[in-house]
């Protein structure tokens, strides 16, 4: 598969799979900051592609492009951003269009406007640029945007346009249009409540941090050879189950200032 139509496709690639990975660390590290600095992110998780070769011949086919200027296809480098909610899917849209280490070359809002089969996603064409052994090199990537729900469906119509070489039979047709809907008022009622999941997200992720840190420092007790203090503490935590956060943080601050007692004078 390597040579194809007096193509070296391994070399050909190299850059591009380069490229997927440097922006799925890009956007996963903006996760983490936005997770970090607002307790919530937009961004859910990150995935990344390099179109198969097959598959880039065909949409060059498509698209009309020339085996000498297949680099022309758009999405040889493929990132798909999931969301929670279609608010969130316009925040992440702000951000990319305001970052500086890639260039929008062209925005398609596929939810606004959805196309006649139901599909919903926002796209973006960025060109990146990628340094190589010989020199910097620019890029086309796309970069997709969805909800879980847009994604699910998305998924769903790919497999069946596989299955039926692009021609779905109009009863099933229909029936994925009528499904396309449903998905996206289910983002319309998730997003009418959008503050209440937000608010037990961060609620059940603080519980989840704080429990965390209570038993680490009770394992620190240990190490130090204060097992009847580790034990009080233990089942202290134990009757706290059930109760509110603000009860657990108190006994987590309060093993914290012992710890670092114990730790400062050496025992």
């Amino acid at each position: 598969m390597s040579q194809l139509f007096g193509r070296d496709w391994d070399a050909f690639l190299l850059p591009y799979e380069q490229a997927v990975e440097e922006l799925k660390v890009k956007f996963r590290a903006l996760r983490t900051e936005l997770k970090y600095k607002e307790e919530y992110t937009p961004i859910e998780f990150v995935t990344g592609r390099v179109k198969k070769v097959s598959s880039i011949l065909e949409k060059a086919k498509i698209l009309h492009i020339p085996l000498e200027r297949i680099e022309l296809v758009p999405d040889i480098a493929g990132i798909r951003i999931m969301c929670q909610f279609v608010d969130d899917m316009h925040r992440v849209a702000e951000h990319i269009r305001g970052r500086r280490d890639m260039k929008v070359v062209e925005e398609r809002d596929y939810v606004t406007n959805r196309k006649p089969s139901g599909y919903r996603s926002y796209h973006f064409i960025v060109s990146y640029p990628v340094q190589t052994v010989d020199g910097e090199q620019e890029l086309l990537a796309e970069v997709q945007i969805r909800t879980l729900a847009m994604n699910f469906w998305a998924t769903i119509e790919h497999s069946l346009n596989y299955k039926y070489k692009g021609n779905i039979p109009e009863d099933v047709r229909q029936r994925l249009v009528r499904a396309a809907e449903a998905s996206f008022h289910l983002d319309g009622e998730m997003s009418a409540i959008k503050d209440e999941i937000k608010d037990a997200q961060i609620e059940f992720e603080r519980k989840s941090n704080t429990v965390a840190e209570i038993l680490t420092h009770i394992e620190t007790l240990i190490h130090f050879g204060h097992l009847e203090l580790a034990a009080e503490f233990h089942q202290r935590f134990h009757d706290l189950q059930g109760e509110e956060i603000e009860r657990l943080v108190e006994l987590a601050n309060e093993i914290k200032n012992v710890v670092q007692h114990f730790d400062s004078h050496g025992q």
